[in-house]
């Protein structure tokens, strides 16, 4: 069974050595290659691989940002101009730490301490990304870049082609369809209320009625957000 490889690196000489330096592998299924750290996330999300050559100084993202995003916690070897972090990818789990410029032999070494930690069985998968869950999401608005921590969010909204995540007294849009986030949150931890929100139970306070035929949810930040029947119905057996 073929290892399944992503190149994340901003430099198009640094992927071309990468790409030259694997030609040798055979069981190594090259599934994309990334030129900063937002569409890293973004591609690991989505194939899921099992090894990724991670540069550190990047645009948009760093290496290290994109483990925060992802939580990956195993497979990942790091490929670096920049010795100053090797602790702090030792301290992430990493394989190994390529400093550029890396010889054939070495970059062999690395791949193959990585060989050895995926079994047949990709028992380790579990280990790449947290119950195929996202940890944090990652949003570009404004030429800032935001890391938000999953937990750290009280609810989504929809609005549009957008959906407007919300937490801390904070909030931005990205572009993502409602349903699209919910397959990526934790189902224990997130509900859908109505057809355009999603809340954090645990930032649930209560419900309230506000007519005869309907209610709002309360949160314990004081918003109130519109609920459906449907939403009732899968809420109520939780807040008892």
């Amino acid at each position: 069974m073929s290892m399944r490889l992503l190149i994340v690196d901003d430099e198009p000489l640094a992927r071309r050595l990468v790409r030259e330096y694997l030609s040798s592998h055979d069981d190594i299924e090259i599934i994309g290659e990334c030129n900063n750290g937002e569409s890293a996330v973004d591609e690991i999300f989505k194939h899921e691989p099992d090894l990724i050559l991670l540069d550190i100084h990047m645009p948009k993202l760093s290496g290290l940002e994109v483990l925060e995003a992802t939580g990956r916690t195993a497979g990942v070897i790091f490929t670096t101009a920049y010795d100053q972090y090797a602790l702090k990818a030792f301290d992430l789990h990493a394989v190994d730490y390529l400093l550029k410029p890396f010889s054939q032999a070495r970059f062999d070494e690395a791949i193959a301490r990585a060989k050895k930690q995926l079994d047949p069985d990709r028992l380790a998968m579990s280990a790449l990304v947290k119950d195929n869950k996202v940890q944090s999401i990652v949003v570009r608005d404004r030429g800032q870049t935001h890391i938000i921590p999953v937990a750290d969010i009280d609810y989504i909204e929809a609005e549009d082609d957008y959906i407007r995540i919300c937490w801390q007294d904070k909030s931005v849009l990205k572009t993502q369809s409602l349903s699209a986030l919910e397959a990526q949150l934790n189902s224990a931890e997130f509900i859908r209320i109505h057809r355009s929100y999603i809340a954090k139970l645990s930032a649930i306070k209560g419900l309230e009625r506000i007519s005869k035929d309907s209610q709002v949810i309360i949160l314990h930040s004081g918003v109130k957000l519109p609920i459906s029947r449907t939403g009732i119905e899968r809420i109520k057996p939780l807040l008892s």
